[in-house]
């Protein structure tokens, strides 16, 4: 149990920043679901609200027309029980004029105080006087309307609960009617009036609508709601009908009118329509927002994982160049003391130790160059000296300071230069020396059982080349680009395990490109590597 426990904590240690990014990632996703559900119920609610909006809007407008005529009706038409008994109906005509009735085409009474089957006066607006009517339509949907009433009042049945009460059995004579009871509840009178049909469809009716919108649908302009009035033959009397598509919502008028019906259409689109348009809205915006979120989720994790790397790679480096300062100073150390305690007496062997000390302090010096070198070009302090020079030299006088240092670990280096000389090039001879140094070194720790090392020196078309080849180990060629970054060690077989800074490359890569040439490298796995330095020979410019 505790080697898996163990297994588990390496595990972990070893993948930090993907664990992070789980256990991010983990409850974002939690959190998303449920956000999707509640969008999918808010889908269903919000579609249910809106058509309840609709539905409450076409209800106001009904109950808006219901309330104009029930007021009108209850205002004109409550005459007192006396003035039919004393026959002083002319006092309501009187008041008919003093207070002028909208939305009424004619205003009338019928009296049953003093004839059985009823005696029918209209108002006339124009003497301001009660008379009969002349025989006629209109006197005909009265007569008809108040047949009921006239039959009650012949039998003296009482009256239960008067109220107006509609009648519109005659679509043309739509007519509200007041019955009027004495003390007894038997029927006295009627007061009635005749709808004016005009005045509904082109001055109520648009008021009303136009009214009632801004209170349930605020900020809304009229062209989105489409509101259409048809009459009891499904005529449009109202608003345009739009070819190709229903109303989303329909409602008959409850009190007047009751056979038209109120309609009501977005012509954008339905409740239904405009609710899955807003879940798709709310769904791509919490997409999008996600998106971002795990974006930036992933470049902060990607920059701890870079930070964590270069952590890494720095304590590499340090390691490395601890490893590598060590060895010469240990050597340096042991052959000045063999010369010190007289132990070496032949003079050949005194100018061998002498040689080991000078190549070990060389390559002492190389490194703290490679370490200060690498913090100048970090800096952008490091400085170029632009000179022509024989490239042929530069390259012989660099191969030279490894002579030593090459022949006692049994390496062979060729140099391969062209019969005729190189045109002068213009370039810093003490930073190309050092770029071809650190190929070299690059070289030989990579060598493997190989100790043979070509170094070429050509030209190619308007390029100087330089190149360094091995018969060692090899890249994987995933790797070609990485090993020109700082600190970076090819983490495979034999390569992880030589000890270096993991500057030299990097450093090789800033003085070429210095030189506004190029740096390539061919290699496979066990087939050796070629680095080539690239050098432009047209002139260049020349610093002092």
């Amino acid at each position: 149990m505790s080697g898996i426990f163990e297994r588990l904590a390496r595990f972990l240690k070893s993948h930090t920043l993907w664990v992070a990014f789980v256990a991010v990632l983990a409850p974002l996703l939690v959190l998303l679901w449920l956000q999707l559900c509640w969008l999918v119920s808010l889908e269903r609610t919000s579609a249910l609200a809106h058509k309840a909006t609709l539905t409450n809007y076409l209800g106001a407008v009904g109950s808006e027309v219901e309330y104009f005529y029930s007021s009108t009706a209850e205002r004109a038409l409550n005459i007192p029980a006396a003035l039919f008994a004393q026959g002083r109906l002319d006092t309501v005509a009187v008041s008919w004029k003093s207070r002028p009735v909208e939305g009424v085409k004619r205003l009338f009474l019928v009296d049953y105080t003093r004839q059985r089957f009823g005696n029918i006066l209209v108002y006339n607006p124009a003497r301001h006087l009660l008379e009969s009517p002349p025989a006629s339509d209109e006197a005909v949907a009265i007569i008809s309307a108040c047949t009921p009433w006239q039959i009650l009042s012949y039998r003296g049945l009482p009256v239960e609960s008067p109220a107006p009460r509609v009648d519109e059995r005659n679509s043309e004579y739509r007519i509200i009617l007041n019955p009027v009871t004495d003390e007894s509840a038997r029927l006295v009178g009627i007061a009635g009036m005749i709808l004016d049909e005009d005045y509904f469809r082109r001055e109520l009716l648009p008021t009303t609508i136009r009214k009632a919108l801004p209170e349930f649908f605020p900020g809304t302009a009229r062209g989105e709601l489409a509101v259409t009035v048809r009459d009891a033959r499904g005529r449009v009397v109202l608003g345009a009908a739009a070819a190709g598509r229903s109303d989303d919502l329909t409602i008959r008028f409850p009190f007047v009118f009751a056979d038209w019906t109120l309609a009501l259409k977005t012509p954008g689109s339905s409740p239904e329509h405009w609710a899955r348009a807003s879940f798709a809205f709310n769904v791509t915006l919490s997409a999008l927002l996600a998106a971002a979120l795990m974006g930036g989720i992933a470049m902060a994790l990607r920059a701890a994982d870079r930070a964590m790397r270069l952590s890494e790679m720095k304590s590499d480096f340090v390691s490395n160049v601890s490893h590598e300062l060590r060895t010469p100073l240990a050597s340096i150390r042991v052959f000045a003391e063999l010369l010190r305690l007289g132990r070496v007496q032949r003079p050949e062997k005194i100018q061998e130790y002498g040689e080991f000390i000078e190549a070990e302090s060389r390559r002492l010096s190389r490194l703290i160059d490679n370490i200060l070198d690498f913090s100048h070009i970090e800096s952008g302090g490091r400085l170029y000296n632009f000179q022509p020079a024989d490239a042929a030299e530069v390259v012989a006088a660099t191969l030279r300071t490894f002579e030593v240092h090459l022949k006692a670990r049994g390496y062979r280096i060729t140099f391969e230069a062209p019969e005729r000389p190189l045109p002068p090039v213009a370039i810093d001879a003490d930073a190309i020396g050092q770029a071809v140094h650190n190929l070299l070194d690059n070289a030989v720790k990579y060598s493997g059982d190989s100790k043979e090392i070509v170094v070429r020196l050509e030209r190619r078309g308007d390029d100087l080349v330089i190149s360094v080849r091995d018969h060692g180990i090899g890249i994987p060629r995933d790797e070609h680009r990485k090993i020109f970054e700082r600190f970076h060690r090819v983490g495979t077989g034999l390569v992880h395990e030589v000890k270096g800074s993991g500057l030299g490359l990097a450093i090789v890569r800033h003085i070429v490109e210095a030189h506004r040439g190029m740096i390539r490298v061919e290699s496979e796995p066990g087939r050796g590597s070629t680095f080539s330095i690239h050098l432009p020979l047209r002139p260049a410019r020349v610093e002092g």
